[in-house]
């Protein structure tokens, strides 16, 4: 009876913990609607950022958000899901190899600041990529490569050894079994990772602001295709750039009342993109997850 009485207990204690947590979330979204949700519209989307409230937009800002997850997805997601695919398949169990695990387990708790001034040393002042889209790309990739490793080792470890065993006894090497069984098998499980991190870089700004992003962008960046040969242009990847957290602190920051219901409603639209990434990861993983058949 005492058992069951604890039981009993730690469940309604954790229904209480849960229901208060979803309150106060619902009580910060509701606050952050009634406050920005009357500025939400197409010029609000359309419109460079204005010293006039009433004028200011975040086109710059949410194209800037865009191609850093682009950098930043392209930088982190072949290089973490490689070197999972190494430590969990390949690598031998040393001392080295164990080494290696616990600084990523580490890195990935490194607060994003110290990301940020290892960028700034590194990829601005020794590398000289400047405050630019690739700096911010190539920052925010180191920032959840960890998470994207330790992800993804998590995935290949949940398919089953006899998926293996299988696939050996049918002649199949090691390369083979990797890539026709472990990776489609644990493939739900690699991409909601990868988006859940991403959907944390995407909100990030002290980083950012580190290695020198602009709060206030009048132009566009220049368009990733050109009218001569070769046609595709990389000067994009060296502009000045700007993304929403770092539009919105901007707003926040000023004293007009004006500037701070742009700020909710550019946060409503950061939200909604953070949502809109998660909800492609649970589609993503219920449609694998029905592929699989053991």
């Amino acid at each position: 009876m005492r058992r069951k009485g604890l039981d009993r207990f730690f469940a309604f204690e954790g229904l209480f913990v849960m229901g208060v947590a979803l309150l106060v979330l619902f009580a910060l979204v509701g606050q952050l609607a009634a406050d920005g949700a009357g500025r939400l519209s197409w010029q609000f989307l359309t419109s460079f950022p204005s010293r006039f409230p009433a004028q200011a937009g975040i086109l710059t800002a949410w194209i800037g958000t865009l191609l850093v997850m682009l950098l930043t997805a392209l930088t982190a997601i072949p290089l973490g899901i490689g070197a999972a695919i190494y430590l969990e398949e390949y690598a031998a169990k040393s001392w080295l190899t164990e080494v290696i695990e616990i600084n990523i387990a580490n890195l990935a708790g490194v607060p994003s600041i110290v990301y940020g001034l290892m960028a700034l040393g590194l990829l601005v002042y020794e590398l000289h990529l400047g405050q630019s889209f690739l700096t911010a790309g190539l920052t925010l990739g180191m920032l959840i490569l960890p998470m994207v490793i330790i992800a993804t080792r998590e995935a290949i470890r949940s398919v089953p050894p006899a998926v293996r065993e299988a696939a050996y006894a049918l002649g199949a090497t090691k390369w083979q079994t990797v890539r026709d069984h472990v990776l489609p098998y644990s493939m739900g499980g690699i991409l909601t990772g990868i988006i859940l991190a991403l959907s944390r870089a995407v909100g990030e700004t002290a980083p950012l602001i580190t290695v020198g992003a602009l709060s206030f962008i009048a132009f566009l960046p220049h368009p990733p295709w050109q009218e001569t040969f070769p046609f595709v242009s990389f000067e994009w990847l060296f502009d000045p750039f700007t993304v929403m957290p770092i539009q919105m602190f901007n707003w926040v920051s000023r004293p007009q009342e004006e500037f701070h219901v742009n700020a909710a409603a550019a946060g409503l639209i950061l939200l909604a993109m953070s949502l809109a990434m998660n909800a492609v990861a649970i589609v993503i993983r219920a449609r694998f997850r029905k592929r699989i058949h053991w």
